[in-house]
């Protein structure tokens, strides 16, 4: 089915689209998903398409991106992916148990059991909803349901597909799960993914999230993922966005912790059109520890916005955010940060950081650290620096006889240190130097050439 351009907006387009698929969406989910969607379609008519006059979107446009006219995949589609053209472009190679996503759709050839210990699932939320529905009725959108943003109500009411990785209480996960992400059509194509981690009490689990596109169209593509991390759990979750400049990417990630957890998150944008981030996460048990992480680099005409809200709902938690952007063309970043400590979360620390640099006179970088404190007993803050390339470390490096462009890539490879080794999974900290390296010589930008 096509969503098609005609003189009606996009919010009213969507609309159309789910009146004219609601028995296509229906058919063969599960009622824990079919029982969302006419609520949530509902919400997302009311609420609209943001713009800069909706304070939380004020620095992303998406007109441009939802103005065209996109195919949809509302059935599995039965495709073979070339495995060797996928790893040959520059997706990480490590150890990790892995598993494909195709446009949203669980790739029929996963082995999603092999090697995994007893007792963890990772599988198709379709499948996992129809067949063991009680392992996801407690989870499933009892986050998401909650935000105000219209494009989580736009994936709950689409939604058909996903993964779903389940580890049970006292299991360690060693080996990180892997998730590949392609985006393939001929034609345009708006995705919409929906997925659920859980992490039962002491356990562990680590997930490494590859975003790719391996054609040339325009993709809108739309992905909510709930995570719930139980008392005295470890969870890592970790995303890689490497897709052309077609492609509109819109993630909505929320994450609740329990006592004493443990959560590292980070989002690596190497290459993209227009990425939003939302990350949302709740401390909801005391001495519960978070990390949120993010890197973008873009040029030419691309945007990543990363927001971010941690609340802090419990005493003796403890959250650090920490954000870089390196921006150069005509490029363009936004980076929202809010910490919010509730009244009775007493003894909280809650500190936050962006730093950003813009290697041309055009690149833009807009930065809105923000704290919410209601109690009285706390350790905060907040800071954010927008700047320029280092002229004196430029000039020291060259005199030792260092080429102009391989000493800006030092630099900015330093710049970029501090938050690659706060990842917790060390072959991905290696990988991801090599890859951030290569995005800045080119290299990751022509494999998404037309």
């Amino acid at each position: 089915m096509t969503i098609t351009s005609q003189k009606i907006s996009p919010a009213e387009r969507l609309v159309s689209l789910f009146e004219q698929s609601r028995g296509t969406l229906n058919e063969g989910s599960s009622p824990l998903l079919n029982r969302m969607r006419e609520v949530s379609m509902k919400r997302f008519a009311q609420a609209g398409i943001p713009d800069f006059k909706t304070e939380d979107y004020k620095y992303t446009n998406l007109n441009t991106a939802l103005a065209k006219s996109y195919k949809q995949e509302l059935v599995r589609e039965n495709g073979v992916i070339d495995l060797n053209v996928v790893f040959e472009r520059h997706i990480p190679q490590l150890d990790t148990h892995l598993v494909f996503l195709v446009n949203g759709w669980f790739y029929k050839g996963n082995k999603p059991e092999s090697g995994l210990p007893k007792g963890i699932v990772l599988d198709s939320l379709e499948q996992v909803a129809n067949q063991k529905p009680a392992l996801i009725q407690d989870f499933l959108n009892r986050q998401a349901a909650l935000s105000n943003d219209p494009f989580v109500a736009l994936n709950t009411a689409f939604a058909k597909d996903g993964f779903f990785l389940y580890v049970p209480k006292g299991v360690a996960l060693e080996k990180p799960v892997q998730i590949i992400n392609l985006l393939s059509s001929d034609e345009n194509l708006m995705v919409t993914q929906r997925n659920l981690i859980v992490a039962e009490s002491a356990a562990q689990a680590k997930v490494l999230v590859c975003d790719y596109t391996l054609t040339s169209s325009s993709f809108l593509y739309n992905s909510v993922t709930e995570v719930f991390a139980d008392e005295d759990s470890l969870v890592d979750v970790y995303t890689i966005q490497n897709q052309n400049n077609q492609t509109a990417a819109i993630n909505s990630t929320f994450i609740k912790q329990e006592r004493n957890s443990v959560l590292t998150t980070g989002a690596f944008s190497l290459h993209t059109g227009l990425v939003r981030n939302n990350l949302k996460i709740v401390m909801n048990g005391d001495h519960a520890e978070a990390s949120a992480l993010g890197i973008s680099l873009t040029d030419k005409k691309q945007h990543v916005d990363n927001f971010v809200l941690i609340n802090h709902d419990k005493p003796n938690c403890t959250s650090n955010q920490l954000f870089k952007n390196i921006l150069d063309d005509d490029s363009t970043g936004a980076f929202a940060g809010r910490i919010h400590v509730a009244r009775d979360a007493q003894q909280t620390n809650a500190f936050q950081r962006n730093n950003n640099v813009l290697l041309s006179d055009k690149s833009r970088m807009q930065t809105k650290p923000q704290l919410i404190i209601d109690a009285d007993d706390v350790k905060c803050s907040h800071g954010a620096t927008v700047g320029q390339i280092d002229e004196d470390a430029l000039f020291f490096l060259r005199a030792r006889g260092i080429g102009e462009k391989e000493a800006r890539t030092m630099l900015m490879n330093a710049f970029a240190h501090e938050v690659i080794q706060k990842v917790s999974i060390e072959p991905l900290r290696e990988r991801l130097s090599e890859l951030i390296e290569k995005r800045m010589n080119g290299e990751i930008a022509k494999g998404h050439e037309q």
